[in-house]
């Protein structure tokens, strides 16, 4: 039965009577505790945060990751060694005071090469990422909401890149471009690398675009543009950032992989596969040249994926 007040207030069409309604339909619940407050539910994205703060994995995994894009825009706060400065006298020295990692083949402080290596890793890295995920979005998001033959058009092509492995791909095509930089690098990983995105982006725009909140919106009258940006891309993109950040130490790997083989980068650039190709005939005589490099990209690769992994665990709710 409504109460006296809530009978005096339903004749009121303002915004005080709705107030008030509200509150005194709080007070007929004895059990509600004084000062209670309806608090709206937490969405995905504050639910995840919430989650990850708490994460171990995510929070080693960030502190890791700010320090090695630390590393990778500010070198000259770690160290003021130029790498490319060299003295063939002192090849193949170990660590030595002011020197820790010691120096390589040409004389040069490992030291200072591995923290200057960090920029062109991580800026292949997050650029190829930041590319395959903008490119996969938008074909893979396109594809799954018009359908049709766009969609099919997108999915053979998406197949055709899927057939092509990327090491293989990379051998090929970078062995036959001439001088070969970070951007070109980064084009051809972004060229191999956006049909994965895209068919996560399609799967998740294809059920997005099902659910009852869509088809309330589209009756409602929102065109295709409201629809997409609106509605069904912030509730499709969980999946895409976590493929992304996953990627991520991928693409790094990647990346040294191709300077190690010969076909990525080329000195001058400082790079750590560079360092671990010129180190990998001198191991037996002199492992620093190898180990310091090397456990730089192990640990920056680890860092990404542990991010990756912690980020997959806070937005799948399967996973709850």
């Amino acid at each position: 039965m409504p109460s006296a007040v809530e009978n005096r207030t339903f004749g009121l069409g303002t915004m005080e009577g709705q107030t008030l309604i509200k509150a005194e339909r709080l007070t007929d619940h004895p059990e509600a505790p004084a000062g209670d407050q309806r608090v709206a539910p937490r969405s995905l994205w504050q639910d995840a945060w919430h989650d990850l703060r708490r994460n171990p994995v995510f929070l080693v995994s960030g502190v890791l990751i700010l320090f090695l894009l630390l590393m990778a825009i500010w070198p000259g706060l770690l160290t003021s060694t130029d790498p490319l400065k060299c003295d063939l006298f002192r090849s193949q020295e170990g660590p030595t005071a002011g020197h820790p990692f010691g120096f390589d083949t040409q004389g040069c402080d490992v030291y200072a090469r591995t923290v200057h290596g960090a920029r062109a890793s991580i800026t292949v890295g997050v650029c190829a990422t930041a590319g395959s995920a903008l490119a996969g979005t938008v074909l893979g998001g396109l594809a799954g909401f018009f359908g049709g033959w766009f969609d099919s058009v997108i999915s053979r092509i998406a197949d055709v890149f899927f057939g092509i492995p990327i090491l293989l791909g990379g051998l090929v095509f970078l062995s036959v471009v001439p001088g070969q930089s970070i951007w070109i690098v980064v084009a051809f990983i972004v060229v191999l690398g956006w049909p994965q995105i895209a068919r996560i982006a399609r799967g998740a725009v294809i059920t997005a675009k099902q659910q009852d909140y869509v088809t309330a919106a589209r009756a409602l009258g929102a065109g295709s543009g409201r629809l997409m940006l609106r509605h069904i891309l912030p509730n499709a993109v969980a999946p895409i950032i976590v493929v992304s950040t996953i990627a991520l130490g991928t693409y790094i790997s990647l990346e040294a992989t191709l300077s190690f083989l010969g076909v990525g980068l080329k000195p001058p650039t400082v790079s750590w596969g560079i360092d671990i190709s010129s180190a990998s005939d001198t191991f037996r005589n002199a492992p620093h040249m190898l180990l310091f490099p090397a456990g730089a990209l192990s640990i920056t690769v680890l860092a990404f994926i542990m991010l990756g992994d912690a980020v997959r665990d806070a937005l799948d709710p399967k996973l709850r």
